[in-house]
């Protein structure tokens, strides 16, 4: 049989935390107790955020844990063509169409429509893409093209949906309100996702699916705050062929205020914990793992 393979994913945007410590853990230890492969991938596509000391960190960090992964690390920012030729084979089937709305016309258009009652919100709890690009003729949207105008490609939903029946994927661990193993995928509750900007020829639901299929990523561990946009990466595996793996979602770590930890929580970020004299053992009985 061939051996199974784990992926720990970190965007180098800030030091890693107790969560992400969990993460790591749980991917290296399903890979050590399956005797399976485990990989690193550095997702650094938002170049505005990431930054190289940053991956540095990462490295040094999950080194201190005790964690090892194969090499080379697979870093987004150098198969920008690999996600551009995904894009393509969703353009051709004539699922994407450019949207040319700012943030801030965004904004002001669900304000409008809220006029008549709320406007839908995704999983997420943001607003559902309310604007009309995807009307716009072919020869309109050319001219704003090639005049500059910024834009976002985004997927064509209701379309995209037309083109798959009976979506579903296989949870091995939890969902949030305790799903688990056949889980019914409903992308539609994303409304038109965005795939690709102007500036950067992919988005986290795009480069995530096509990753995981390159490196043959067979069960996909993660946090729960990522459970519901499964449904998204099902229908992106479908319709551009890609194998389907098994997730395996877990709980998040937590504040004592029960908020889920960001790069901004200092007092919970590894460096911090490591200079306070906390042990890689330490570490896992922190996280519930020791």
């Amino acid at each position: 049989m061939t051996p199974p393979v784990f992926r720990f994913a970190p965007s180098p945007n800030g030091y890693l935390h107790l969560g992400h410590a969990y993460s790591a853990l749980l991917n290296f230890d399903r890979a050590r107790e399956s005797g399976g492969r485990l990989l690193l991938r550095i997702e650094d596509i938002d170049t505005t955020r990431c930054r190289p000391e940053f991956e540095a960190a990462i490295y040094e960090d999950l080194a201190w844990l005790g964690i090892d992964w194969e090499t080379p690390v697979r870093r987004q920012s150098e198969h920008l063509a690999d996600y551009r030729a995904a894009l393509d084979k969703l353009s051709a089937l004539g699922l994407v169409y450019p949207a040319f709305e700012s943030r801030a016309e965004i904004a002001k258009l669900v304000s409008a429509r809220e006029a008549d009652g709320p406007w839908p919100g995704d999983p997420d709890g943001a607003p559902l893409y309310p604007g009309e690009s995807k009307s716009l003729p072919a020869d309109a949207r050319a001219r704003l093209i090639d005049s500059g105008a910024p834009y976002a490609l985004r997927l064509d939903m209701t379309a995209a949906c037309r083109c798959v029946a009976g979506l579903t994927w296989n949870e091995l661990g939890e969902g949030p309100d305790g799903e688990h193993g056949t889980v019914p995928a409903r992308p539609e509750a994303w409304g038109d996702v965005i795939l690709a900007r102007k500036e950067t020829p992919t988005s986290y639901h795009l480069s995530v699916v096509v990753d995981d299929a390159l490196q043959g990523v067979s069960e996909i561990v993660r946090g729960q705050d990522l459970f519901h946009a499964t449904a998204v990466h099902r229908l992106l595996q479908v319709l551009l062929g890609l194998p389907e793996p098994a997730y395996r979602h877990h709980r998040l770590i937590c504040d004592s205020e029960g908020r889920k930890l960001s790069k901004s929580s200092h007092s919970t970020g590894l460096r911090a914990l490591r200079a306070a004299g906390i042990t890689p053992a330490g570490i896992r009985r922190l996280v519930g793992l020791g």
